[in-house]
């Protein structure tokens, strides 16, 4: 039984494994196709909103597209709609719909990402912690410290007004 169960795996990672074609995908918003992935790397050319793409590969935040001309970059990955929310593409059985959360971490389900702030109610009622502006203070570098590690490493002097070193 244990052997039966293993084969039927493998057999599935082999079919998820192979299945390595593009993934149709829609920017949601206008945004520049970069050279790698990273914010300060060179812009090859802008994407308009709804451009259609063909999502290659995953990394980190980012995602390797084909454009419809042929470009190939990268954009962040929450730019991307991959189908409308639920929608299986044409022709998907849940099989294939498993294999594909297993091959690309998507499901085709919407996800949504954010920061939460303070309401104006928190921010009318805050109150200091002097416990936690105590322990912030421990975190600060003396001048001695900040100069020591400005040394050790390939950096260039550059003055700065530096605050008074708070009496411990």
């Amino acid at each position: 039984m244990t052997r039966l169960l293993f084969a039927l795996f493998a057999l599935a990672a082999l079919v998820a494994s192979a299945r390595v074609a593009a993934e149709p995908a829609t920017l949601w918003r206008a945004t520049e196709l970069k050279v790698s992935p990273a914010t300060d790397a060179a812009s090859l050319a802008p994407l308009a909103e709804a451009a259609s793409v063909e999502a290659l590969e995953r990394k980190g935040g980012w995602t390797r597209v084909r454009t419809e001309a042929g470009a190939e970059g990268w954009v962040r990955m929450l730019m991307l709609r991959y189908g409308g929310p639920g929608e299986a593409k044409q022709g998907e059985s849940g099989i294939s719909q498993l294999f594909n959360v297993a091959r690309t971490g998507s499901s085709g389900a919407p996800v949504t990402t954010g920061v939460r702030g303070l309401d104006a109610e928190q921010l009318a009622n805050a109150k200091p912690n002097a416990t936690e502006l105590e322990r912030l203070r421990t975190y600060a570098a003396t001048r001695e410290q900040a100069a020591t590690f400005a040394a050790g490493g390939p950096l260039a002097a550059r003055q700065v007004e530096y605050p008074e070193e708070a009496s411990k």
